[in-house]
C-alpha cells in the first residue's frame, strides 16, 4: 500500500499530533486511547471523516471504518449529500488506501423510525424539527458504540467539528475551532459516558486545514463538496417531503393577524415555521413573519418582526452535557438554533424536569421543536427541546 504520509511535513497541512488526540499537559490513563488500541470511525465518504480516519491511522491506532446506510437511494441519483452509494464507494476507497477494514451497515429501518417519522410528525404538529440531533443520538453514535463493542473496540470517532477533552474531573464538549463549521450544537445530548469513549480528530482544525491535510496525504475526497442539506431531503423541499410521506394528514387553514383579522388561506401548517417570511404570499404596508402555528385549527398567525420578540422559553428533554445540572440562577449563553449567535440568559429548573430560560434581551423567532443549547464560554453545558416561548415584557406607555 502506498503510504499516505508525506516524506516531509507540508507547511500548510496540520500534523496529526496537533489535533484533538494530543495533549500538552499530562492526562489520567484512559482519557485518550493508547497507541495500538482499536478505534471505530464513522466514515460518511466526505473529506472530514476521511481525514479523521487518516489522522487516527497516523497516530498509531488500529482503525476500523464503518459507514451507515440511512436513506433510500433516489432514482437517477444519490440519496443525499451523505450515505449514498457514491459516498460508500468513496469511504471504501479511502479505507483501502489507509489499509483499514471498512464495513457498511444497513440502518434504514431504524433511521425511518427514529429520525424521518419524528421529522414528519413535528412539521404536521406545527413545530420545527432538528433531525440531525436525533440522528446523532439515536442512530450515528448509538450504532457506532454498538458496532464498536461487537468489534472489540472501546473507542468511536467521527469527523464532527467539535472538541472533547477532560478537565481533570469530567469530560467536556467544546466548540470546534472553526466557528463557521462548529457542530457542538448538534451534539449536546452526549452524556459523560458517551464523551468518555468518543473522539473528534478534526475538531481543532479549520476546514481549510482539513482539506490541506487531505491534499497533502493524497486522500481522494480532498476536493469533495460539503453536504448542505438534511440528508434525506437533499433538495431542501421539506414541505413536499412531508406531503409525500403523509398526504392524508395535511392541515390547510388560514393566515390571521395578531388581532385575528383573516389575511388569506394556506395549503398546510407543515409549510411554516416561527420566524418565516418567505413563501407567505401576504402583501401589506410592512413585511410580516410567522408568529405562531396552531396545527389543531390550521391557523398561522403572522405579525411584524417586532412582535416576534420573546423574553424566554420553556424546554423539555433537558440534558446536562457537563454532567452536573445547572442551579437556578445560573448564567449561560443560549443558542436557539444552529446559526444563532447566542444570547445571555438565566436558567431556572422546574419540578417536572423542564427548564425555563430568561434572556437578558428579548429574542426573536423562538421556534417550538428546535433545540436550545447552553454554553459557558466555548463549553456546552446542556440543552433541551423548546416547548414554548415566554411573552415579551409589556412596554410601558
Amino acid at each position: 500500500m502506498k503510504s499516505l504520509t508525506p516524506a516531509s511535513p507540508s507547511p500548510t497541512a496540520p500534523r496529526a499530533e496537533a489535533g484533538a488526540l494530543a495533549h500538552t499537559t499530562p492526562r489520567p490513563m484512559g482519557i485518550v486511547p493508547e497507541p495500538g488500541e482499536r478505534v471505530v470511525v464513522a466514515m460518511s465518504g466526505g473529506v472530514d471523516s476521511s481525514v479523521a480516519a487518516a489522522m487516527l491511522v497516523e497516530s498509531g491506532f488500529e482503525v476500523i471504518g464503518i459507514s451507515l446506510r440511512l436513506a433510500e437511494e433516489r432514482p437517477g441519483g444519490s440519496s443525499s449529500g451523505c450515505c449514498s452509494l457514491e459516498d460508500f464507494q468513496d469511504a471504501a476507497r479511502v479505507a483501502d488506501a489507509l489499509g483499514i477494514p471498512h464495513y457498511v451497515f444497513d440502518m434504514r429501518e431504524a433511521f425511518k423510525r427514529d429520525v424521518i417519522t419524528p421529522f414528519v410528525e413535528e412539521y404536521l404538529a406545527g413545530r420545527t424539527p432538528s433531525p440531525c440531533i436525533l440522528c446523532n443520538r439515536s442512530i450515528k453514535f448509538s450504532a457506532l458504540r454498538r458496532r464498536a463493542a461487537e468489534l472489540g473496540a472501546r473507542w468511536v470517532a467521527s469527523g464532527h467539528y467539535a472538541i472533547r477533552d477532560h478537565d481533570g474531573t469530567r469530560f467536556r464538549l467544546r466548540c470546534g475551532h472553526d466557528p463557521g463549521k462548529d457542530q457542538s450544537y448538534f451534539l449536546f445530548e452526549m452524556s459523560q459516558d458517551g464523551l468518555a469513549h468518543t473522539l473528534f480528530p478534526v475538531g481543532e482544525m479549520s476546514k481549510a486545514e482539513v482539506r490541506a491535510y487531505a491534499v497533502d496525504h493524497g486522500i481522494v475526497t480532498a476536493g469533495k463538496a460539503d453536504s448542505q442539506e438534511i440528508c434525506f431531503v437533499p433538495d431542501g423541499r421539506y414541505a413536499e417531503f412531508v406531503e409525500k410521506i403523509a398526504p392524508d394528514r395535511i392541515r390547510a387553514g388560514s393566515f390571521v393577524s395578531a388581532d385575528g383579522k383573516p389575511l388569506g388561506e394556506h395549503g398546510g401548517v407543515h409549510r411554516f415555521t416561527v420566524g418565516q417570511r418567505r413563501g407567505l404570499g401576504i402583501s401589506g404596508a410592512e413585511p410580516v413573519y410567522v408568529e405562531a402555528v396552531d396545527a389543531k385549527t390550521g391557523v398561522v398567525q403572522v405579525a411584524p418582526r417586532a412582535a416576534l420578540l420573546r423574553s424566554g422559553l420553556v424546554a423539555d428533554g433537558v440534558v446536562w452535557t457537563s454532567g452536573t445540572p445547572e442551579a437556578d440562577g445560573a448564567r449561560v449563553q443560549a443558542r436557539i438554533r444552529y446559526r444563532h449567535r447566542g444570547g445571555m440568559a438565566t436558567v431556572f429548573t422546574t419540578q417536572d424536569g423542564s427548564m425555563e430560560l430568561h434572556f437578558d434581551e428579548p429574542e426573536a423567532a423562538i421556534s417550538p421543536g428546535q433545540a436550545v443549547v447552553l454554553y459557558r464560554g466555548d463549553e456546552v453545558v446542556g440543552g433541551g427541546w423548546i416547548r414554548s416561548s415566554l411573552p415579551a415584557p409589556a412596554v410601558a406607555s
